[in-house]
């Protein structure tokens, strides 16, 4: 089954806009496990404007599903990991000023740094993954770095997906056919929505899991999050009917 992790960036970014509690992130948090999301994802930047450090620490005691912390790794992300042990790292190449997440790592140019820092990680019980373009030979020198898991940048694909959704997963089902053969487990995020998760799930179902975060607290607006969260879950279901 493939786990839908729910990044809650966007509720800090909400709350921060007016300073105080409102919406309570803790709250959003234990909600949306509440309502059957099998995973939360954060991402702390170093400016802070969405999840802060502290936020990550307040969250630690109330995840009970996979708490997922994605980031590059400066040695201030390292740091946070090693005290809060989450059950997953996605080491994203953001630079520091990135309004989101635009591309994978060149795993070949950052194989060295990237095979220290995921033996550092595994070596604390957390799982890995690495956050990659649907590049065969990125894909290749990640399996050789020793993570566990890739993560597909799905921009490209969602960009693409109203025009030719053929064209457009093409490239992500032969990356993730390459990973499975690899022995790596394949995540992805980025831009996946109501419209067009279900057909990219069709097309690679052995997914481990899916982290969404704009669009699902976007829709959340108008459905509601519980209603929401069964919606993006009825994604990864045969049974979902969504053309």
């Amino acid at each position: 089954m493939t786990k839908l992790s729910v990044n809650v960036n966007k509720v800090a970014t909400l709350r921060n806009a007016r300073g105080g509690n409102i919406p309570d992130l803790v709250k959003v948090v234990v909600d949306c496990q509440l309502f059957g999301a099998e995973g939360i994802t954060v991402h702390p930047r170093p400016d802070q404007r969405h999840i802060r450090y502290s936020d990550v620490f307040d969250l630690q005691a109330k995840v009970y599903t996979e708490f997922n912390i994605e980031g590059n790794p400066t040695p201030e992300f390292i740091n946070l990991i090693g005290k809060i042990r989450p059950a997953q790292v996605t080491l994203v190449p953001d630079a520091h000023d990135a309004i989101t997440s635009n591309a994978g790592w060149d795993t070949l140019k950052h194989k060295e740094f990237l095979s220290d820092i995921i033996s550092e990680f595994q070596s604390m019980g957390v799982r890995t993954s690495i956050f990659v373009d649907p590049d065969p030979e990125m894909i290749r020198v990640a399996s050789q770095i020793g993570t566990d898991r890739i993560e597909l940048y799905t921009g490209p694909y969602a960009m693409q997906y109203p025009v030719d959704r053929e064209k457009a997963v093409a490239p992500f089902v032969e990356a993730a056919t390459l990973a499975k053969s690899l022995g790596l487990g394949v995540n992805a995020g980025h831009d996946l929505n109501l419209d067009n998760l279900h057909y990219l799930w069709q097309q690679i179902p052995w997914l481990k899991e899916v982290s969404i975060g704009h669009s699902l607290i976007s829709d959340a607006l108008y459905m509601g999050l519980k209603e929401t969260i069964k919606a993006y879950k009825n994604c990864l279901k045969e049974a979902a009917d969504m053309g």
